[in-house]
């Protein structure tokens, strides 16, 4: 899981699956890969096809006290979190040459298991970083500290970050992009609903709670909270929603380093770039101008005292999971159980495994794939992409909405997607990195000044092709525009979506959809906005991007209609991108696998299900969990998937062929008339 509050980096403009992490799982739970104990067939598939692929599984299997979800997918990363936990104990018995990743992964997961002296030291281990923020008394002063803060990962006040200039993909630049908030998202400052103001309350309590274990009185502990709360309304109140960050154009503000700091009178930008070690900045791109334009007001205009408060809060935050147990059991009332509903801390040798994995990220994914990806998943993985690559092909071909000049280019962006399988070609070289078993934050900090000057020599440089947005053990997939990629990491070749024994129906309505779903990302609202060199680059007719729309809009409709809890709706403009993806996941896939079986003459009926009803079924079993209102919630605002069950359910009630394989007729529930159904790729 990404340290919260971090780096952004690809996470903001690749389009993921949106799945859990974790790493390595030989079966979820039962053997077989469809089963029909884990079914309620006293549901009607037309009505609620979800409940009927896994209404018993569900009953089954509630959400445990430490998690705030559990599915699948959670299933898998609970295993897999076991399988890194051995590897990381062995290597701390091993206390490798110094040096090595073995040694640095070993002594990292060491110093954080090593419960007696984190908890001797209290809050001790930040006292130097709080005591140098006490010092400050000039806006130079604070100006310098913010860029320290952004060099060990901390980010007040806005994020930096190296990612592909948006004209000319070859090229990473400086992005520079909204931030410097506490809560999850700028709505909760800012709307007015019952659980905003529920939250804002809570926040309040949570910051009271955190200042007065830093060592405030009371009184001071809660002006100190409602003054963090101040400056980040402040912040919030400029900042883009994110429906408005799913328009790319909209992020594209290209500026040099001189134009931005002529239009600041507060912020010192030449003195920031040279403090983080940029030199030479170069292009730019200022995704939100208005943000940083109050930034640069807020400093002429909070006092310098207000900032430290600011300030103190930031490193604290960034620090919590890290120091004792009193820091811990705050940090995870607030952002644990009253944000997610979780009822119970995970034991501390699952947070030190994600921790160890997050900062070590390909470090431990070497570890991984040594002992637990096997060479044919990826040659197998490769076959099903180019069988997908086909069927997408045909059904571009096929479009009638689609004009010819349009179309050629779409084949064309298609044909030069590259394809990432299981692993990098070259890792990370963390031979610079010093990590000792003395301080578990100062290794996390040590770990985050590491990635951050990484991320600072990319800038004003030509991109690397061969690096990846996702460790090995993460279970995700991604497509990224910019690099006009597909890319599926190690742990989510596995069941339940790649199952080695499975039939083909059961693999393509699993990995094959999320193939499909990753394709179709290239070409869903925001991923048609690139060419195929990965440049932000309008290549459709005006009439085809008109066309386009109006069938997106129909999905936007569809999905707006759902209720996830109580009152609260998906939200289907935030969500276009991925049910877009869904659905055009889900037809490829399905095209790919009548032609896998046309290929091979097998179509055998196993259990009862024909190939067609477990293809579906398949999907529907990749989503199954149960979730806490509370999360849900939270997911609602902060997700820009929609809920496991509309996910199921949306794409199935757009498609022919599963209206056919569960008889679904005019009356059942999920039954669209023909006019009403989205029709896109």
């Amino acid at each position: 899981m990404e340290k919260r509050g971090r780096r952004l980096m690809s996470a903001i403009l690749a389009m993921a699956l949106g799945l859990t992490t974790g790493i390595r799982a030989e079966s979820v739970a039962g053997s077989k890969p469809i089963d029909p104990a884990d079914m309620d067939t006293t549901v009607k598939p037309g009505d609620n096809f979800y409940r009927f692929a896994n209404g018993t599984w569900m009953k089954n299997h509630p959400v445990p006290a430490e998690y705030a979800r559990w599915g699948v997918m959670d299933q898998i990363a609970a295993r897999n979190i076991e399988d890194l936990r051995s590897l990381f104990e062995e290597a701390a018995a091993k206390q490798a040459p110094h040096g090595t990743n073995l040694q640095k992964i070993g002594d990292f997961y060491a110093s954080g298991i090593e419960e007696q002296k984190i908890e001797s030291e209290g809050v001790k281990p930040l006292a130097a970083e709080l005591d140098q923020i006490a010092a400050l008394k000039t806006k130079a002063d604070l100006q310098k500290y913010i860029a320290r803060m952004h060099l060990m990962g901390v980010s007040p006040l806005f994020n930096i970050f190296a990612e592909q200039d948006p004209k000319n993909s070859v090229m990473k630049i400086a992005w520079l992009y909204q931030g410097g908030l506490g809560l999850p998202d700028r709505d909760f400052y800012v709307e007015q609903d019952d659980r905003s103001k529920e939250v804002r309350a809570e926040y309040i309590k949570h910051l009271e709670k955190m200042f007065t274990l830093m060592g405030e009185a009371g009184e001071q502990a809660r002006k100190s909270a409602e003054t963090v709360m101040t400056i980040e309304t402040r912040l919030a109140q400029a900042s883009m929603t994110r429906l408005e960050q799913r328009d790319p154009n909209a992020l594209c503000n290209k500026m040099t380093a001189a134009e931005l700091a002529r239009s600041a009178q507060q912020f010192d930008w030449n003195g920031y770039f040279a403090t983080i070690g940029l030199d030479h900045p170069g292009d730019l791109n200022v995704a939100q101008p208005k943000f940083f334009k109050e930034v640069d007001a807020a400093i002429g205009q909070v006092s310098i005292d207000d900032w430290k408060i600011y300030l103190r809060w930031h490193m604290v935050h960034a620090s919590a999971p890290y120091l004792s147990t009193p820091f811990v059991t705050e940090d995870f009332r607030f952002f644990g159980t009253f944000l997610t509903g979780a009822k119970e801390l995970q034991p501390r040798w699952k947070r030190c495994t994600r921790t160890v994995s997050g900062e070590l990220g390909e470090a431990a994914g070497q570890l991984y794939v040594e002992k637990y990806f096997p060479p044919e998943a990826k040659a197998r993985a490769l076959a099903l992409v180019n069988n997908l690559k086909i069927a997408l092909q045909a059904r571009i071909q096929k479009l009638d909405w689609m004009s010819e000049e349009t179309r050629k280019k779409a084949i064309e962006k298609l044909d030069a997607f590259k394809v990432k399988i299981g692993y990098p070609d070259k890792w990370i070289d963390y031979s610079t990195l010093d990590i000792s078993r003395d301080s578990y934050l100062k290794n996390v900090q040590a770990a985050d000044r590491f990635l951050f000057a990484r991320e600072i020599r990319k800038m004003g440089k030509p991109v690397d092709r061969t690096e990846w947005g996702m460790t090995p053990q993460t279970v995700n997939a991604y497509y990224n525009p910019g690099m006009n990629e597909i890319v599926f990491p190690a742990a989510i070749l596995q069941p339940p979506f790649f199952d080695f024994k499975a039939d083909d129906a059961v693999n393509y309505g699993g990995i094959g959809s999320v193939i499909g779903h990753e394709m179709t990302h290239g070409f869903d609202d925001q991923g048609r906005l690139y060419d195929k060199n990965g440049n932000l680059n309008d290549w459709w007719t005006k009439e085809d991007g008109e066309k386009f729309k109006a069938r997106a809009d129909v999905l936007v409709k569809q999905y707006d209609q759902f209720v996830a809890v109580d009152n609260l709706h998906v939200n289907g403009s935030l969500t276009l991108g991925e049910n877009i993806a869904d659905l055009g996941g889900l037809n490829v896939s399905y095209d790919a696998l009548h032609q896998a079986m046309n290929d091979s003459g097998k179509a055998e009926t196993i259990d009862g299900f024909t190939p067609d009803q477990r293809f579906f079924l398949s999907w529907a079993k990749c989503w199954r969990g149960n979730i806490r209102k509370e999360a849900l919630m939270m997911r609602l605002k902060t997700d820009v998937h929609s809920p496991a069950e509309f996910r199921t359910l949306g794409p199935l009630s757009d498609i022919p062929a599963f209206y056919a394989a569960f008889d679904v007729k005019t009356g059942d529930t999920m039954y669209r008339p023909e006019s009403e159904r989205a029709k896109i790729w």
